[in-house]
């Protein structure tokens, strides 16, 4: 887990460094500055745009009396995709902005939900519900 974390908190920088040099070299600096500016913006204008509608689904359920967990999740990778796209650097906006469109977003929901019931199934974690 360390090495992952170390490889996540120094590789990631670095690659997104080499990347907007480049970039840069082929658009010019300015240039490059202002694509990053505008898909911070955008991401956090999709961000709000999304993470309304997840609320507003979330109290709907909530006053059906039915419990909200797409929602729930849909909150969680909206804030983890507002958090990516608040990082400067090409690829995590492109990460950030994949967590906010619907299609991708309910790609990767399925995808943690497999993985979270592989998980459970080989005993990495236990549930218990409480009656």
């Amino acid at each position: 887990m360390l090495l992952k974390l170390f490889l996540c908190f120094t590789m990631v920088p670095v690659i997104e460094l080499y990347l907007l040099i480049k970039v840069g070299t082929v658009i010019g600096g300015l240039n490059t500055i202002l694509l990053v500016l505008l898909t911070g913006f955008l991401g956090a204008w999709l961000a709000r745009l999304e993470g309304m509608n997840t609320m507003m689904k979330l109290k709907m359920n909530i006053s059906q009396g039915l419990m909200p967990a797409e929602e729930l999740i849909d909150a969680v990778i909206i804030f983890i995709a507002g958090v990516l796209l608040i990082t400067p650097g090409l690829i995590t906006d492109t990460f950030g902005l994949l967590l906010l469109w619907p299609l991708t977003r309910n790609k990767f929901k399925r995808m943690l939900r497999k993985k979270f019931d592989k998980m459970q199934l080989q005993g990495d974690i236990n549930i218990t519900r409480f009656h």
